[in-house]
């Protein structure tokens, strides 16, 4: 697999990816990437595995014990390195969102005293019923 197949992570592959950051087994997985991405992101045992399996290809996460029941997974280094990555572009879009949409509500609102949802009308970003 592409490297730059990689350059973005969905939510589930985020989230598994944060969760590992602490030793986990499946189950204990999915429950906290649901509970992480609060109850947005449920991922089913099919998808899980197949991400491990992926992750554990490419050496973003290591299997750490096969006690025959569970197997144990971390984050690698390239794994924390990815996630990172991930975490400041996720932090660039909120950055372009607060940059774009945010402060010239303020300045609307400031300056033409109208609420929130007038601008958001006025932009198209709301749309009315």
């Amino acid at each position: 697999m592409a490297r730059e197949q990689l350059q973005t992570l969905t939510e589930p592959m985020y989230y598994t990816l944060l969760a590992l950051t602490h030793p986990m087994y499946g189950y204990e997985i999915m429950q906290t990437v649901q509970e992480l991405s609060v109850n947005t992101v449920k991922i089913g045992a099919g998808t899980l595995y197949a991400l491990l399996a992926r992750f554990e290809k490419e050496g973003i996460i290591v299997q750490l014990s096969d006690d025959g029941r569970r197997k144990t997974y971390q984050i690698t280094d390239k794994g924390r390195t990815l996630l990172n990555t991930e975490f400041q572009r996720l932090k660039n879009s909120v950055a372009a969102y607060n940059e774009f949409i945010k402060k010239p509500m303020k300045l609307a609102k400031k300056e033409k005293k109208i609420s929130e949802s007038e601008f958001l009308l006025s932009t198209g970003m709301l749309v009315e019923d």
